[in-house]
């Protein structure tokens, strides 16, 4: 095992982590390493390819992998480390870290935590049935789509009615799929109904409010999807089921160590200045506030990269 010592060690390579590096290094901080488990930095916007970003923190309106590419590009001369997975998170600061050239043991002053969220998958939802192939939430949708220029699906049912269903319709809509239904297992959308008014009347797509998710059919595919409501049990014929929003922050490194997660939103508890119980390790972007937009991420990340240049170079 190789060993390293830094003065800021940033976990996750989204916007917020981005962001923060650049700011970070801009204010004097010269140790600093961004570690990143995939194999490019961007975040999940690298594979949402509508318009809708980049108005807060560029001042100008992108799609996901333009607005990516910026945050790139801006940390270019940032130690931006692809493929290098943070394991654990001990108290202060000191990471295990998985790399392609074998474990690694940093010693950080300072880290921040900046790993986003994820969508709560079919498991997470008690969604009984099989594990046939079709069974996708949108991010991984639109990896297939946007990254792999693959179409999974040709006639899917979307599960949500969250902001995020929306970018589910239009990365459907731009791989030619037509959804056979949208579902929402509250009576009222969770997002402002142009998510599904938009569904009936641009796209076509039936909404159907206040349904239980029963169970997935299929063996080796997708074949339908069994709801219940007030109607009664029916199967919808479909090949594929997209599981939208639901989000939950990818915090696992959180849960072994001695700060926590906050009980509600299972994220990181901070102060003010963004710190955790942990002296040495703060948070930033949706990680600790859920959902919000890759701007607002960003705007978070900066500030955290301030807080944390006080602290070190006062």
């Amino acid at each position: 095992m190789t060993h390293e010592t830094l003065d800021l060690a940033i976990i996750g390579g989204g916007p917020a982590g981005l962001s923060a590096a650049v700011e970070a290094a801009s204010l004097g901080i010269r140790r600093l390493a961004l570690f990143e488990r995939e194999t490019e930095a961007g975040g999940a916007v690298r594979h949402c390819g509508h318009w809708g970003f980049g108005m807060l923190d560029l001042g100008r309106v992108t799609t996901g992998p333009t607005y990516a590419a910026a945050l790139r590009a801006a940390a270019h001369s940032i130690d931006v480390r692809l493929s290098h997975a943070v394991t654990a998170i001990d108290p202060e600061g000191r990471l295990s870290v998985s790399t392609p050239a074998g474990p690694l043991s940093v010693a950080a002053r300072r880290v921040l935590l900046a790993t986003g969220i994820r969508e709560l998958p079919r498991a997470g939802r008690m969604v009984s049935g099989g594990r046939p192939f079709g069974i996708l939430t949108t991010g991984a949708l639109q990896r297939f789509v946007y990254l792999h220029g693959r179409i999974p699906c040709r006639r899917p049912v979307i599960v949500g009615t969250e902001l995020v269903s929306f970018s589910t319709l239009l990365t459907l809509r731009h791989a030619g799929v037509r959804p056979v239904a949208l579902l929402g297992e509250a009576r009222r959308p969770s997002a402002p109904p142009g998510v599904t008014t938009t569904a009936r009347l641009l796209f076509g797509v039936p909404v159907r409010l206040g349904v239980s998710i029963v169970g997935i059919e299929g063996q080796r595919t997708v074949e339908g999807i069994t709801i219940e409501d007030g109607r009664g049990r029916e199967t919808v014929p479909c090949d594929a089921v997209v599981f939208t929003g639901r989000w939950v922050p990818e915090a696992s490194l959180m849960r072994t160590h001695p700060a926590g997660v906050d009980g509600v939103t299972q994220g990181p508890v901070v102060d003010e200045t963004l710190r955790t119980g942990d002296p040495a390790l703060y948070a930033a972007g949706n990680v600790r506030f859920g959902v919000r937009s890759s701007g607002a991420c960003a705007l978070d990340g900066v500030r955290a990269a301030r807080q944390i240049a006080r602290d070190l170079l006062g």
